[in-house]
């Protein structure tokens, strides 16, 4: 039994733990996995982000290991505090602890003392060259590179730049620091790549220590190395640096330490989003949003706000899986996992989006009463609350036609019954409209012994329609947004001749005016509820004592699902 155990164990491994595991069965590395997770503070994570939060980390849990964050700091022009704090944030409302918080800048002194070891060997060299000619000197994958003129500087002349460069006797822009690989080898990140510029900007962390900054490439690897990571798991766009990041530690490389290994799985897109965090940052200082954190952003702490759960958004980090492949993932994936997750959690209440007023006309006058509903049938435990009742309430204005349009109509009308929800049923009898023909008030009876749970003969009595309501002296009023797609296109930033801006949806957004039950005025913010028949909606942030906001984080229907099994 233990065999076929194993086995099923065996079958169910992504590629990633695979080669784990044959790593662990060979001693590799003392047996340890130490992962970690390296974001550059350029701005917020976004949902492609989540992928790798959940291999790094569930990774490393899944093998009693460890996990690191490391941001990724070498680049003081975009990197700000705002966003490190943010990115923590995010993580830990996801459910996660690192290990240890590191820095590339923490290594800053130890990655130049390397470079100068590397300039010594004969391996570096300082190139005066423009950024133009040194792309144009690198060739083409078919062509071979030229070297630069250079790249046989002695190396005492090298050093002497160098140690000018970090200085900052030299100019932003006037040399780099270029590694010495070979100019024909087919694969262009070996070309001579670039380890060091200058950057004249003050550092969030180092300030004004230091003018010259290292490249990802010089510095990823090394501080793999310096923290004994033994899997460095990014994405496939990482692929073709491999041979780059292994031949950077190649020049440093101890056989006594723990020797990290780069492999790469597919990166996470959404379809009608972009994920560049260049794209974002547009459209936040373009006014287009309100904020990384707006609800229609792929943010972390846009979702969030939106009403998302981190076990809804882990959820679909694991459906997505591990794969070498790229591919565009369905939004409907991400919505079916909040809607799934949020079915068990979030209690039902009653809120109406459009109301239009109902009145009872044989229900006492100045009488009301509590009627006991059911916070979720999905959990026992949550209970149950008193929702009150009266003469007057709101319901739909789309749960109202004057006449039926046919037989499958189950929704009010006149000379039509339906229930309503934990209620009565009643019956619609008359409106009252406006100068402008629209209907301003329904008139209605009801059995005043039908009323749902009372046991009695016509409580049991079956009508086809239920609405939801809300009692109208009771109502609470309340700013409810409804959120749309962003994006129309499905792949926005995939057209060659036109810019992702072309594309936004000008109704990703309408805010409406909703009567909701009065159980809601003290809920806090981030609370999350279905609201019966419409959908799922949470607290926004921005509520005050007078002013209640919801936010639709999806609706009801489970479209991704029905795609599935079609």
């Amino acid at each position: 039994m233990t065999d076929e155990i194993n086995n099923e164990e065996r079958k169910s491994l992504n590629f990633l733990e695979e080669i784990i595991e044959e790593d662990l069965k060979s001693n590799v590395n003392n047996g340890e996995v130490y992962t970690r997770f390296p974001p550059e503070p350029n701005g917020y994570l976004h949902i492609g982000h989540t992928k790798a939060i959940y291999i790094n980390f569930s990774t490393a849990q899944r093998y009693g290991g460890k996990t690191n964050l490391r941001f990724d700091d070498t680049n003081p022009v975009k990197e700000e505090t705002e966003y490190v704090e943010a990115i923590k944030k995010d993580i830990q409302w996801l459910g996660y602890q690192w290990e240890k918080e590191c820095y590339t800048s923490d290594y800053f002194d130890q990655l130049y003392a390397w470079a100068v070891e590397i300039i010594k060997l004969g391996k570096a060299y300082v190139d005066e060259q423009t950024p133009a000619q040194i792309a144009e000197q690198k060739g083409t994958p078919t062509e071979a590179g030229k070297h630069s003129p250079y790249r046989d500087r002695p190396v005492e002349e090298n050093l002497e730049l160098f140690e000018k460069m970090k200085n900052g006797e030299m100019p932003e822009g006037a040399m780099v620091l270029r590694a010495k690989i070979d100019m024909t080898s087919p694969n262009m990140h070996m070309r001579d790549p670039i380890m060091y510029r200058i950057i004249d900007a003050a550092h969030h962390r180092t300030g004004d220590k230091w003018k010259i900054y290292p490249m990802y490439d010089w510095a990823h690897g090394q501080s793999d190395y310096i923290e004994g990571i033994t899997n460095s798991m990014c994405s496939l766009e990482f692929k073709v640096h491999r041979p780059l990041y292994d031949w950077y530690l190649d020049q440093i490389y101890d056989p006594s330490k723990i020797r990290p290994k780069q492999r790469e799985f597919s990166r996470l897109n959404l379809n009608y989003t972009v994920m560049s965090k260049r794209k974002l940052l547009k459209l936040v200082q373009d006014g287009v949003v309100n904020g990384w954190d707006d609800p229609r952003m792929p943010t972390i702490s846009a979702l969030r706000r939106r009403g998302y759960t981190p076990e809804s958004i882990l959820a679909f980090s694991e459906k997505v899986g591990v794969t070498r492949r790229e591919n565009i993932i369905d939004l409907g994936l991400l919505e079916f996992c909040v809607r799934e997750d949020l079915n068990k959690k979030a209690n039902r209440v009653f809120g109406v989006l459009d109301p239009v007023k109902v009145v009872i006309d044989n229900y006492p006058e100045g009488q009301s009463e509590m009627l006991e509903l059911e916070n979720n049938p999905e959990d026992e435990t949550a209970g149950t609350r008193q929702v009150p009742f009266g003469r007057e309430l709101y319901i739909e204005r789309d749960d109202f036609k004057e006449e039926a349009p046919n037989r499958k109509y189950f929704r009010l009308a006149l000379n039509k019954e339906v229930r309503l929800k934990g209620g009565y049923i009643i019956k619609g009898e008359s409106v009252e409209k406006d100068e402008d023909g629209n209907i301003t008030v329904i008139h209605c009876t009801y059995d005043a012994d039908s009323k749902s749970g009372s046991g009695t003969e016509a409580s049991m009595r079956k009508v086809k329609g239920t609405l939801h309501w809300v009692s109208a002296e009771h109502a609470v009023d309340a700013e409810v947004r409804i959120y749309d797609r962003l994006f129309m296109d499905e792949a926005p930033d995939g057209h060659k001749d036109k810019d992702y801006m072309e594309f936004l949806n000008p109704d990703s957004l309408k805010t409406v005016h909703a009567k909701v039950e009065p159980s809601l005025k003290e809920a806090p913010a981030y609370e999350q509820f279905q609201f019966q028949r419409l959908g799922y909606f949470n607290i926004d942030p921005d509520t005050t004592e007078d002013r209640l906001i919801f936010n639709r984080t999806v609706t009801l229907k489970d479209s991704w699902a029905k795609k599935q099994n079609k």
